[in-house]
């Protein structure tokens, strides 16, 4: 399997949840993810959701592909600003990042 066709499976679910992807092209910083998927809040304020969407950068990878060393060091200097990054490499880690 190609990363592209992870990459058509995300949008696809990411669209079935009312969210949406964009591509991001980073200037000056190497190694940061390249897709912010957003998606909307889970239930509103007051009938048991807290009525604020998600955010989560997300690097894509061919099955059992690693992350470059550049790409490691970027993805925990985001998460240490408190920003969520996964890295996923299959139809089952694209549903458990939206889950």
């Amino acid at each position: 399997m190609r990363e592209s066709t992870i990459e058509s499976y995300l949008v696809e679910q990411v669209k079935a949840k009312g969210g949406e992807v964009r591509k991001v092209k980073w200037i000056g910083r190497n190694g940061a993810p390249d897709r912010l998927v957003m998606l909307p809040a889970r239930g509103e304020v007051g009938n048991g959701g807290d009525g604020k969407g998600r955010t989560v950068w997300v690097e894509l990878k061919a099955p059992g592909e690693k992350c470059r060393p550049h790409q490691i060091r970027e993805h925990e200097r985001m998460r240490r600003m408190g920003q969520r990054v996964e890295v996923v490499d299959s139809f089952a880690g694209v549903d458990e990042v939206l889950a």
